[in-house]
């Protein structure tokens, strides 16, 4: 994620990227896990980004996508090495 939001920005895009990234997957897990889904995801959108020369992502819309798109990369992912299943815990 961009340097560019703050503290609580950051927490709030981890919260609603983990949340949409639960819904995307059909997963079932709570606040706390969707907060680390989507801060996870937010590390793992921002590699991604950096790997295929994406532009630096600036303001809270375009770090809330790379978050929710790595939170959902992470799930599938989870699940894959967890053996499936519905559940991403």
């Amino acid at each position: 994620m961009d340097d560019g939001v703050g503290f609580f920005s950051m927490i709030l895009i981890g919260l609603i990227a983990g949340y949409i990234a639960e819904r995307v997957t059909e997963s079932n897990h709570g606040l706390i896990k969707n907060l680390i889904v989507g801060l996870i995801g937010s590390f793992v959108g921002g590699i991604i980004a950096r790997a295929v020369d994406a532009p630096p992502t600036v303001g809270f819309v375009a770090n809330l996508v790379v978050a929710t798109l790595g939170a959902i990369l992470f799930l599938f992912i989870w699940r894959k090495i967890r053996g499936g299943g519905r559940r991403a815990d």
